[in-house]
């Protein structure tokens, strides 16, 4: 494992230093998870909507103009 040095300022560290006690963790285990929590909510954070439902596209026939077309929306809403 390599070895990071980090400067924070005292409130932080003060945060740090109780949290670990509490939950009888390091603090560097908590700044690991917090690193991995925050890589991993970026990574979902650009994924878009497209890369999600990716596996969706072109599983359903029907017209081509649906999405634009709007007499094709006629009867539905107000």
């Amino acid at each position: 494992m390599t070895t990071i040095s980090l400067k924070v300022p005292d409130a932080l560290d003060l945060r740090l230093a109780q949290i670990a006690e509490k939950s009888g963790s390091s603090k560097s285990a908590l700044i690991r998870d917090a690193l991995e929590d925050m890589f991993a909510t970026r990574h979902a954070r650009k994924c878009s909507c497209l890369t999600m439902a990716s596996d969706l596209i072109g599983c359903v026939d029907g017209p081509a103009d649906l999405s634009h077309n709007k007499n094709r929306m006629k009867g539905f809403g107000t």
